[in-house]
């Protein structure tokens, strides 16, 4: 089931003109981990991703199509021991998964529950001197990079392989792409719309789980349910397999 697909097809647009610097990922490359939350005070800061009110979009897409074929860190703009001040920032994920929604299958719940461990790995990543600020509720992650690790030569290829190792921890991730954008010509509204669809995706299939009604006229996610193929599937699979006990 690609539910995520369409998403994942608008990435490149979004994203601008430039030439993305690749690394492939190194296990033995990240960036040193505080194995938990941490401060950076503005007086230890060197500048903030997505600070002084410039966008900061995040967000994670499941597939397992084609679009992914190895692990990899994609780079759009300067890297972090290139930039002086407060840039817009993105950090997005395509992750290839098992197929966990085979064909005929009526059970969202193993899709839904891989979805959820893939998004809970934004919090349990702490690179030193990398404060994440995140919120699910407006799509931002700011980040505010200290000029300690900015002087210890921090980069995206660490910091991302330290995300790509986190995902790679459940069992059915097969690859990962990461991206990071800080380029001023990237569409970050465009991105921050996937980012809340990607949401609503990912709220629709919970709500399958707990059993919603299948009055479409009365559903308030009915438009995303319209919108994207297979979910309709998903629901009235799921209602056919319970009502037949």
């Amino acid at each position: 089931m690609e539910l995520y697909n369409s998403i994942i097809e608008k990435i490149e647009s979004h994203i601008g003109s430039q030439t993305p610097i690749r690394y492939d990922y190194n296990p033995n490359k990240c960036w040193e981990d505080v194995g938990g939350n941490q401060l950076v005070m503005m007086r230890e800061a060197a500048y903030e991703l997505g600070g002084d009110s410039k966008p900061a979009v995040n967000y994670a897409c499941v597939t397992s199509g084609d679009y992914v074929d190895k692990d990899e860190i994609l780079v759009y703009g300067k890297d972090l021991h290139e930039i002086r001040g407060s840039v817009p920032f993105a950090r997005v994920a395509v992750i290839k998964t098992k197929d966990l929604v085979g064909e005929g299958e009526e059970d969202t719940e193993p899709l839904f529950r891989a979805i959820q461990d893939i998004d809970f790995v934004k919090y349990h990543v702490y690179p030193k001197g990398y404060m994440i600020r995140s919120s699910s509720d407006s799509f931002r992650e700011q980040v505010r990079v200290s000029k300690e690790a900015v002087s210890r030569g921090i980069n995206f290829e660490q910091v991302g392989n330290s995300y790509i190792t986190q995902f790679k921890k459940n069992p059915d991730v097969i690859a990962v792409k990461l991206i990071f954008l800080t380029v001023d010509d990237a569409d970050y509204a465009g991105l921050r719309a996937d980012a809340k669809k990607t949401r609503d995706i990912t709220l629709t299939l919970s709500k399958i789980l707990e059993g919603m009604a299948t009055d479409c006229h009365s559903c308030n996610l009915r438009e995303i349910c319209d919108e994207v193929e297979g979910l309709k599937e998903l629901h009235f699979g799921k209602e056919k397999k319970e009502f037949k006990g």
